[in-house]
């Protein structure tokens, strides 16, 4: 009887751990904390220190997750609407809100300290300023208010490689920035191309998106475009002797695709087309800056040959 009460209390705590876990949102704050890495390679020639790499690493992946678990709370009673969000545990009354704020506050001020410690007080505060922007002015402000929101709340998820920057130099750069232009840039087609085949979960919602506010046409040209001024962005670190001709291989060729991608869903739209051109953008981003990881070790090599 004992043994069977132990083993029920332990299944309960590892589901409670789970739920807490999923609040983390942990493929978005895996795809962040990739690109901090990159900024972290990018910022220094060779392999970085890391009794500082490995702390940053952990210091803005605890942020990250506490800005994912605020976001969990605000937004508990739109992911009830949303079958995208139902499940979430918050959204179910799994977990509640003194709970998850609480879990919150502990992964952004333990993320904090680790970061003030080991790393640098800039990296810090721009971590910091990156949690303030997507949990508050993000999640709070625009979001609800605006179909803009994802434009202008997306220089918060265009900092990760800025942080990375950071972490290893103590500044940002004009490198730096251009890694965020190139985030920044990507995210609206990336995110509006979600929200054409979610479009009357976020009307049910009450969301102002751009697909519920100005129609799929508007959206799917608005998509075009920032592709093309995406394309063109992702340009710049050749052009400005930040990368050499194998990034600029992959930049064109990727950048073309998602162009492709662009006019095809402007064109001649389906949902299953939406979907695609969705899941292509997050492997164009990854793949993007790999090739720029992967030219800023080869180049050299290759040039000495």
């Amino acid at each position: 009887m004992a043994e069977t009460i132990a083993v029920a209390r332990s299944e309960r705590t590892r589901s409670r751990l789970a739920q807490f876990y999923v609040l983390t949102k942990p493929r978005v704050v895996q795809l962040i904390v990739f690109c901090a890495f990159i900024g972290m390679l990018l910022a220094q020639p060779g392999l970085p220190d890391w009794r500082v790499a490995a702390p940053a690493i952990a210091g803005i992946w605890l942020v990250a997750a506490a800005a994912a678990a605020f976001n969990c709370v605000v937004e508990q009673h739109i992911d009830r609407r949303m079958t995208r969000t139902a499940w979430r545990p918050t959204a179910k009354g799994e977990l509640t809100t003194a709970q998850t704020l609480l879990f919150s506050m502990l992964l952004c001020a333990l993320g904090s300290a680790v970061l003030w410690i080991w790393v640098n007080a800039l990296t810090m505060w721009l971590t910091f300023a990156t949690f303030v922007g997507y949990a508050v002015i993000y999640t709070v402000v625009l979001k609800p208010l605006t179909p803009q929101n994802i434009v202008i709340g997306g220089a918060s998820g265009a900092m990760p490689p800025v942080l990375g920057w950071a972490a290893m130099s103590g500044e940002v750069s004009a490198e730096a920035l251009l890694l965020f232009l190139v985030i920044f840039l990507w995210t609206p087609p990336h995110f509006w191309a979600l929200a054409l085949y979610r479009a009357d979960e976020y009307r049910r919602a009450g969301l102002p998106m751009l697909p519920v506010t100005h129609g799929s046409q508007f959206t799917r040209l608005q998509i075009l475009l920032y592709t093309l001024l995406l394309l063109a962005a992702t340009l710049l670190p050749f052009a400005f002797g930040m990368s050499g001709w194998l990034y600029l291989v992959a930049a064109l060729a990727l950048g073309a695709r998602f162009v492709m991608y662009a006019w095809r869903l402007w064109r001649d739209y389906s949902e299953a087309l939406a979907r695609r051109t969705f899941r292509f953008s997050i492997w164009h981003l990854s793949a993007l800056f790999s090739a720029l990881l992967a030219d800023h070790w080869l180049a050299p090599w290759l040039s000495a040959l």
